[in-house]
């Protein structure tokens, strides 16, 4: 099929409708608003049970599984212009113990998931080097990651690497919720909790998806004139531009340096974050809308979710099922041990919320984790969120390098190696924690 415009304006109308359907279905159906799942996840699932893989009933086209790469990178490209300018020393001093309680479980669902299935998976079921690498692209990563990481091994000749992690991010949503809701109950039965809450009392907004009107808010200023340019449109053009940009660098890469890939989203973040700091040398980043930034990537987020799960390859997940099912059961019991054990080694206020927090990042990426912290906290008042964004920081870079260099190791045989690097980063942050005393193996 020739690719044309109205091929991608089919497809965003379909998605786009699903959408629409995802957030009718959360704001009626009471069962469906105590899953928490947001209308993309439901609409990806519609999209997928319809699609092409499944019943086949809804005329997508065949480009449905390209969306992901280009709308992650698009994301990527959003990320610096709406981070909130910090300073490394609140980092160490406030939210050192956050920062390594997550920072280590993250090392080690990407290293850890890599060994289990080096050693186990690959001499019995032969799976591909990086199969280990989909736990922690599909559970820690989200859709988004999964997305990235899929598109870095699509073009390394892995195709079933993007249905795989797809599947991966769907069960950690899943996961997240499921388990993580049973974990804070039973938490509140053996008073645990500080400040929990029942689903029935929390507030109508939040269980349906449709704000009150008391509880509006504005979604960003408008700091340029719209005689000039549409204020919105200003901020989608500082994102468009660096993932071209991004995406030009990669196909040169490719072409001046044969056998590597980077990929155009971990490019396109670099152009962004050069493009912000030139705009904060010429004392311009007051006219940019962080807020703004952050919706638009929200916004390509969504679309990724639905476009992901909606794409996701069915007989692909059926002949790696077993192999898969058993990585996904690995996953599961290494995130759970870990909140179990080591948030009352590492925290000693609000142990429970940080670790049930964590938890719902770590197996259904941040999204899962503000759902759980709502119901634990619903006023958020111990803080977790808060002390999360500014934790996660030092993370960001670190989990994009991984993203970004793990298909290079992978591809040329070293797949050891990596596995070694990311293990023994989790042994040196423990170390460090422990000197600075932000964990205590007393207890």
């Amino acid at each position: 099929m020739e690719f044309t415009v109205w091929e991608m304006l089919t497809d965003f109308g379909l998605i786009s409708m699903l959408l629409i359907l995802g957030v009718v279905i959360r704001a009626k159906f009471t069962f469906i608003q105590r899953t928490f799942m947001p209308a993309s996840i439901i609409a990806g699932i519609i999209g997928l049970i319809l699609g092409p893989f499944a019943l086949d009933v809804l005329p997508f086209t065949d480009f449905i599984g390209t969306y992901p790469g280009l709308l992650i990178a698009f994301v990527f490209a959003s990320l610096p212009f709406s981070t909130a300018n910090f300073k490394w020393s609140e980092v160490i001093n406030k939210v050192g113990g956050l920062w390594s309680y997550s920072q280590v479980i993250m090392l080690l669902f990407w290293g850890g998931g890599l060994i289990f299935a080096l050693i186990f998976l690959g001499p019995i079921f032969d799976v591909h080097n990086g199969f280990g690498l989909l736990l922690a692209a599909g559970f820690v990563g989200g859709h988004g990651t999964a997305a990235a990481l899929g598109d870095a091994f699509h073009q390394q000749g892995w195709e079933e690497a993007t249905s795989l992690a797809m599947t991966s991010a769907t069960i950690g949503a899943i996961t997240a919720i499921g388990l993580g809701i049973f974990l804070i109950r039973r938490a509140a039965e053996k008073g645990h909790t500080n400040y929990i809450q029942k689903f029935e009392d929390l507030p109508k907004g939040y269980k349906t998806g449709l704000l009150e009107e008391k509880d509006y808010t504005s979604m960003g200023e408008e700091r340029v004139s719209s005689i000039v340019i549409d204020p919105l449109i200003f901020h989608v053009i500082l994102v468009v531009t660096a993932t071209a940009i991004g995406y030009y660098l990669s196909i040169l890469g490719e072409n001046l340096m044969e056998g590597v890939t980077i990929p155009a989203f971990s490019l396109a973040f670099i152009v962004a974050l050069l493009m912000r700091i030139f705009i904060e040398m010429i004392k311009a980043d007051k006219y940019l809308d962080k807020n703004t930034m952050s919706k638009i990537g929200g916004g390509a987020t969504d679309y990724l979710v639905a476009f992901g799960i909606a794409s996701i390859n069915l007989t692909v997940v059926a002949q790696n099922l077993v192999p898969f099912i058993i990585l996904m059961i690995f996953g599961i019991v290494l995130a759970y041990v870990f909140y179990r054990y080591f948030s009352g080694l590492y925290f000693k206020e609000n142990w429970f919320e940080k670790g049930i927090f964590t938890f719902g990042w770590i197996t259904g990426a941040v999204a899962m984790a503000i759902a759980l912290i709502r119901i634990a906290d619903p006023k958020l008042e111990s803080n977790t969120l808060d002390d999360f964004g500014l934790a996660y920081v030092p993370i960001a870079p670190v989990e994009i390098a991984i993203i970004t260099f793990s298909p290079i190791f992978i591809l040329n045989s070293q797949h050891w190696l990596l596995a070694g690097i990311l293990m023994l980063a989790s042994i040196v942050i423990l170390l460090i924690s422990r000197n600075r005393k932000w964990i205590s193996f007393k207890n």
